[in-house]
């Protein structure tokens, strides 16, 4: 395995599994406090550990092609999105299909750290392209 591999991917998931810690505890709580007599379809650990693999599995996949040396970064994403649209409606199918009680409830928890994580998704994804650029360039000009 390539050492920049294995250093951005311990670097990730060490800030993911720190994010979703935080976003779970705070999600638990005001779970507890707010809707305690609530009954969800899903509980908060299901919704949050199958955030936490697809969100894992597109990272390692668009992490993998970029350290080696694959430049098509972007078309991974994109299909690694249309993937994971896939696998949230497989997931919430059973839900879909239910005659649950609390629909609107058990729809926020589910997309809040959906597009917590998803922003977190992006946003580390960028950055570690924009190091890229700014080292490559920094190189054409050193040539």
């Amino acid at each position: 395995m390539n050492d920049l591999f294995i250093k951005r991917q311990l670097n990730f998931l060490i800030q993911l599994l720190g994010l979703c810690t935080l976003l779970f505890g705070a999600h638990s709580y005001l779970n507890y406090h707010f809707a305690k007599d609530i009954l969800l379809f899903f509980p908060l650990w299901h919704i949050y550990l199958f955030h936490i693999v697809t969100v894992l599995m597109i990272y390692s996949l668009i992490n993998y092609r970029d350290s080696t040396g694959k430049t098509d970064v972007f078309n991974v994403f994109m299909l690694g999105m249309l993937l994971k649209m896939i696998l949230v409606i497989l997931f919430l199918l059973p839900w879909l299909l239910s005659e649950a009680d609390q629909k609107g409830f058990d729809l926020t928890n589910f997309f809040v750290p959906y597009f917590v994580l998803l922003a977190f998704e992006v946003y580390s994804v960028t950055k570690f392209l924009q190091k890229k650029q700014q080292h490559d360039s920094t190189l054409k000009e050193s040539k």
